[in-house]
């Protein structure tokens, strides 16, 4: 006999586990400095540390996607958090950075399971038009893990040592996969056929493309850099010709891009990607090399953008269905787009920190504005059957944005360093200046990061273009019915 589970049940189940493995995305940028310190490394491979992780996260999201489809994504999901749990107990054993470095692609490779599985149970279970308030607790753990990551960090370096940002893990994943057996339903899967061209020509690509993003500052942008990114480009370009020709099934279904908002969301997610990661780098450079704070002091400058996006964002999510598609995520980039302004603004050496505090909450509340109505926007009208391929897709764009964020803001700060007479060579990784400058250096160096800050506020103005464009879901999939969970699922 079939049960019908309560979806939020579901949802709260998933994610808990979707909130660890964004937090590693930011937790290890202020663990640099004590990781590089105790394995004896330098500075490049410590970047690695960071870069293999999201490396292997990026490159199967439309691939896992759609096993969430094949196998259904609950179990998807579950495969994916008991690798996650035990690479996490991995990294926190390594005794050597390459130890280490292998483990964090495991760990990626893991988070790469999980991930698309959160978006795609939202979109089956919950019908399209009261996905908002669903889409706002997804959202709202995105945002508040990507900020609380730092803080966390910094925390638990200062106490414990950097091996904790690793082993605190292994207790959530541990609680995570119970809860996800117990509540998440076992839904109904399709018998999708693999395109193994489409996977081999979007492996590939992504894996150069993102290799020579991540590597390109550390090796000066040379010509073998840029060969490779061209090749990764030339083969991403292959594999949307080959995917818009594939009468079979695709890897990635081009109809889903005849649906406008869809495609919007798409170019809006990857400005959002990009921005956060982007915004980051010289904020933590400032706080920590010009006005010298401690990490955990710096990641606290941006608890109320962390605390704000926490709690508004499951009551912006939940308002935002019944308001045209456009207005939310429209006044939220705009908003976070002045707040990176501001950022800018006040990044010299004696501006009064309460004002960062201030522009830290206005940022945190634009972040709940976009996270969630962004997400229901883009799904609201995915068909049943391509709620993995369409998560895929979602974030392997984000994820793509963020690498594309890291690797442009590395070297513009470089680049402005020498423009202001400063010395901007070698690799510039978050964390990397962790000490106090020297007093006559310290205007050249916060001109040199409010300038970098340009950049992230001026990607953001892309999503302030892209929501704008949204058109009103109309009647198309209001009606649609979420699926059951098979009869197992209710045992």
């Amino acid at each position: 006999m079939t049960t019908q589970r309560n979806p939020w049940l579901a949802l709260f189940a998933l994610v808990v586990g979707f909130f660890m493995i964004l937090l590693d995305m930011t937790i290890v940028a202020v663990a640099n400095p004590a990781i590089m310190e105790e394995l004896d490394s330098d500075i490049s491979n410590v970047i690695w540390v960071t870069s293999a992780y999201l490396l292997t996260y990026a490159v199967p999201l439309l691939v896992t996607g759609r096993l969430g489809d094949k196998y259904g994504p609950k179990n998807i999901y579950l495969i994916g958090l008991a690798i996650f749990t035990g690479a996490s107990l991995w990294c926190g054993l390594s005794g050597s950075i390459g130890m280490l470095i292998a483990a964090r692609a495991a760990q990626g490779i893991g988070a790469a399971l999980m991930t698309p599985q959160t978006m795609a149970v939202i979109t089956r279970t919950f019908a399209p038009d009261k996905r908002g308030a669903a889409m706002g607790l997804w959202g709202g753990v995105a945002g508040l893990a990507t900020l609380v990551g730092p803080i966390l960090g910094g925390v638990l370096v200062d106490n414990l040592g950097w091996e904790w940002i690793f082993f605190v893990n292994v207790p959530v994943g541990i609680i995570a996969f119970g809860l996800a057996v117990w509540l998440v339903p076992a839904l109904p899967t399709n018998d999708h056929k693999f395109d193994f061209v489409g996977v081999a020509l979007s492996g590939i690509g992504m894996s150069a493309l993102v290799f020579g993003i991540q590597e390109g500052n550390a090796n000066d942008w040379s010509p073998r850099i840029w060969l490779l990114i061209a090749f990764g480009a030339l083969m991403l370009v292959a594999f949307v010709v080959n995917q818009a020709r594939n009468r079979g099934e695709p890897l990635v279904p081009m109809s889903l891009f005849r649906d406008r908002n869809f495609s919007l969301s798409n170019t809006a997610i990857a400005a959002m990607g990009a921005a956060v990661t982007s915004m980051m780098v010289p904020s933590y450079f400032y706080l920590q090399a010009v006005r010298e704070m401690s990490p955990t002091v710096s990641a606290l400058v941006f608890a109320p953008m962390a605390i704000v996006t926490g709690v508004t964002a499951p009551f912006v999510g939940k308002f935002s269905d019944r308001l045209p598609p456009r207005l939310v995520p429209t006044i939220g980039f705009t908003l976070f787009a002045g707040s990176v302004f501001a950022f800018a603004v006040l990044m010299t050496p004696d501006s009064p920190i309460i004002l960062f505090l201030i522009a830290a909450g206005i940022a945190g509340f634009a972040n709940a504005c976009i996270w969630a109505p962004l997400a229901s926007t883009a799904t609201h009208n995915l068909p049943v059957a391509q709620a993995g391929a369409g998560a895929g897709v979602y974030n392997t764009t984000r994820q793509v944005g963020s690498v594309l964020g890291s690797a442009a803001i590395s070297a513009l700060i470089a680049a402005r360093l020498t423009a202001n007479g400063l010395d901007g060579g070698g690799p510039v990784g978050e964390g990397a200046a962790t000490g106090p400058l020297p007093p006559q250096i310290l205007d050249e160096f916060s001109t040199s990061l409010a300038q970098s800050m340009l950049l992230p506020a001026a990607i953001l103005l892309i999503g302030v273009i892209a929501s704008a464009l949204f058109v009103g879901h109309g009647k198309s999939g209001a009606g649609r019915s979420p699926e059951p969970a098979k009869a197992d699922a209710s045992a």
